[in-house]
């Protein structure tokens, strides 16, 4: 397969605002408070079709099925729902997120942690943003599993400041890699994150032959230089890449 740098602007992302009830939420509140930083309770960015965003040419990047950058306001979540068959990692950009489900487990997670949760033969889950004043925003991501009915379980990583400042910190790998990372789930994927600090801050990854990347610019610009030129990707933009092919990420911002 010949190598593919392909970006995705923030404007084609299928983008919803439920009504509170779906979930479980009491109505918004009017007017709206000083400390939302959005009218509506949620704001989600579906990368791929999910809910009510249905694309059919745009339903996966592999086995990569589901990221969505969400954005919840203060005392409000997602009430208790199931999965089953699916490898669920959830990275915290701001504020807390508090994670109950039908294993036993309570956990709040903030900044740059990541918890995971095998689904398998079944769970139910709750995931919400129990703090008063400040909002809530993560990327959710699901990932096909490689065999069926598993054993559920669940992780997480409380996050290191340093260990993604200005480099890539291997988050997630696959079970049976053997690579060193934080948290490893049934499929041959990993997730790294990075935090770029100070403009022009360069920091290289690369893409081998064989192997596929799904890029997303959670926070501020970057500039990527790649093996067909230059994209600038902008806060919320993506982009599908396919190997061999060498990145170079720039900082476009402090």
């Amino acid at each position: 397969m010949a190598s593919k740098f392909l970006r995705i602007p923030a404007g084609r992302l299928g983008v919803s605002e439920p009504e509170s009830y779906m979930f479980g939420n009491r109505p918004n509140p009017e007017p709206t408070p000083d400390t939302w930083t959005n009218w509506n309770w949620l704001k989600s960015r579906f990368h791929f079709s999910f809910a009510e965003y249905f694309n059919p040419a745009n339903t996966n990047f592999g086995v990569l099925r589901v990221l969505n950058d969400d954005l919840v306001q203060p005392k409000r979540g997602f009430g208790k729902h199931p999965h089953r068959d699916v490898e669920v990692c959830t990275y915290i950009v701001q504020g807390y997120l508090t994670h109950q489900d039908s294993m036993g487990t309570v956990e709040t997670l903030s900044r740059g942690a990541v918890q995971y949760m095998t689904a398998g033969t079944g769970v139910m889950h709750s995931e919400h943003n129990k703090h008063a004043e400040e909002p809530l925003r993560f990327i959710q991501i699901w990932i096909t599993p490689r065999s069926r009915g598993l054993k559920p379980r669940y992780g997480s990583f409380v996050g290191d400041e340093e260990g993604r400042k200005s480099k890539w910190q291997h988050l997630v790998s696959d079970t049976e890699s053997g690579a060193k990372s934080e948290i490893a789930i049934n499929q041959d994927v990993n997730i790294h994150v990075a935090e770029l600090h100070g403009q022009g801050t360069q920091l290289p990854f690369v893409v081998p032959a064989g192997r596929q990347a799904y890029i997303v610019a959670i926070e501020h610009a970057v500039t990527v230089a790649h093996a067909e030129g230059n994209a600038v990707m902008d806060q919320h933009d993506a982009a599908e890449v396919v190997g061999p092919n060498e990145l170079l990420f720039t900082a476009n911002g402090e």
